[in-house]
């Protein structure tokens, strides 16, 4: 798989969830979808939607600081360091996080189907 094609993806993916781009957001996040947040809890691709449809997560900004790819043959993973800002449940916070997710292609698309996030312990 082509790393310039999965940081294309990275990137179409961090502006759909800085600008709350649901539709794209459908687009990239596959129907199989299973995520674990930092809080060890499970997200699914309706949750994950759901949450920045209702604007109960609004991330105002992600920087990416670091970021790795690992391809594979027909799914790539990805560890990225990022700085977020965001407003939840009407909470602002900014935090270092990790992210790893799984990017695979199905029907010539590439979809996230598994991923996980955690803080950065400084």
């Amino acid at each position: 798989m082509e790393e310039t094609l999965i940081y294309e993806h990275e990137e179409k993916l961090r502006n759909a969830m800085v600008n709350g781009d649901v539709e794209n957001l459908d687009k990239l996040i596959s129907d199989e979808l299973t995520f674990v947040s930092p809080f060890g809890q499970i997200v699914t691709k309706e949750d994950d939607i759901d949450s920045h449809r209702s604007g109960i997560v609004n991330i105002t900004e992600i920087k990416f600081l670091n970021q790795k790819v690992i391809p594979l043959e027909d799914v790539a993973v990805t560890i990225t360091q990022a700085k977020v800002h965001a407003i939840i449940a009407g909470q602002h916070t900014e935090d270092e996080m990790y992210y790893t997710r799984v990017w695979q292609k199905h029907k010539n698309e590439l979809k996230v189907i598994s991923g996980h996030c955690s803080f950065v312990k400084k």
